[in-house]
């Protein structure tokens, strides 16, 4: 199921979101704990009482503690050993990846570690990329990179992003493992062989202006004195 971003997560009750309950006495302090998996991450949750009877003022009930830990075994998302799955770190490596892709095919593939939709079709995405082995496949964290995504107007995950070569940007959507087909059939049909004139085009330079204001990201467009001089140096790539 795609999630989309313009809407808020509301938790009515610990018990509705099916959290495992727990209960032992460390000393004379009784901990109840309650599990459960957010955005990747294992929550616990803990209230504690038996502290000789002692709660803050004007509260009756004890103190409620929250942490969370992280398990290198959650982290699916960082499950893949393909040499043409790159993780994005910045604004300027998608950029810069994307202008130096020459005419392969570029997928950039926006996902979240808390989407159940990303989470199913990660292993999907995996043999694709196998199978394709001359595509590029560039994924983007939108929680790490939530302002860098929003500035691309990325609305809903998962989402796909197609680039090839002079043309740029050639189509985008959001899928499921219910909808892999629409994947499927746009990396046949820009994954072909083909020549194209010109420079890898990348981002559209809307998108690099979008980048280059906002202020929580570090980008600097332009990049290059002037771009028009690689344009007229440039042959045919194919």
């Amino acid at each position: 199921m795609a999630v989309s971003l313009r809407n808020g997560l509301c938790v009515p009750g610990l018990f509705e979101v099916g959290l495992e309950r727990s209960e032992k006495t460390v000393g004379s302090l009784e901990v109840l704990a309650w599990k459960n998996e957010f955005k990747g991450r294992q929550v616990v949750i803990r209230r504690q009482s038996g502290c000789d009877g002692w709660s803050p003022k004007g509260h009756s009930n004890p103190p409620i503690h929250a942490s969370t830990c992280i398990s290198r075994a959650m982290r699916w998302w960082e499950k893949s050993t393909n040499p043409n799955i790159t993780e994005i770190k910045s604004a300027r490596q998608l950029v810069d990846t994307l202008l130096n892709a020459g005419d392969k095919l570029v997928i950039v593939d926006f996902y979240s570690p808390g989407c159940g939709g990303c989470r199913a079709l990660h292993p999907k995405m995996c043999q694709l990329a196998e199978s394709n082995p001359n595509a590029l496949f560039l994924k983007v964290n939108y929680e790490e990179h939530k302002s860098m995504c929003q500035s691309l107007h990325i609305h809903v995950l998962p989402f796909f992003r197609f680039y090839r070569g002079a043309h740029g940007h050639v189509c985008s959507f959001s899928c499921t493992t219910a909808t892999i087909k629409k994947f499927k059939d746009a990396l046949a049909k820009y994954g072909t062989d083909s020549c194209s004139l010109g420079p890898a085009k990348g981002l559209e330079e809307s998108e690099l202006l979008s980048l280059a204001s906002n202020r929580d990201i570090d980008f600097i467009y332009p990049m290059r004195p002037s771009r028009a001089g690689d344009l007229a140096l440039s042959g045919t790539v194919c």
